[in-house]
């Protein structure tokens, strides 16, 4: 599977977002990802299992090396998306200058 199709997968970014600070359970996960459904989140976790992105751990699922190296790969998205939503808040707050 193309990372690209995998990481274009509904939910499939959120979940290794939420992974980023540590293990977590799917419990845990679904409620960080409001509005998923606990069968998507399954399927999620099987392809990025499947994909060697995530394990399973004691405490639920985590990155593996290979995981934790696409966090550091996304990092430069989180800073432009971070950058995005504060001109978003000022476009909203001054709709003339937009």
């Amino acid at each position: 599977m193309a990372a690209m199709d995998l990481f274009g997968r509904r939910w499939a970014l959120r979940i290794l977002w939420e992974l980023r600070a540590g293990p977590l359970g799917a419990r845990a996960m679904l409620a960080h990802c409001e509005g998923m459904s606990s069968s998507v989140l399954y399927q999620r976790l099987r392809e990025l299992t499947a994909s060697g992105i995530i394990a399973p751990s004691a405490e639920g699922y985590e990155l593996t090396r290979l995981g934790a190296a696409l966090s550091h790969a996304l990092r430069p998205l989180d800073e432009w998306a971070i950058t995005w939503a504060q001109a978003q808040e000022q476009n909203d707050q001054n709709p003339a200058d937009a």
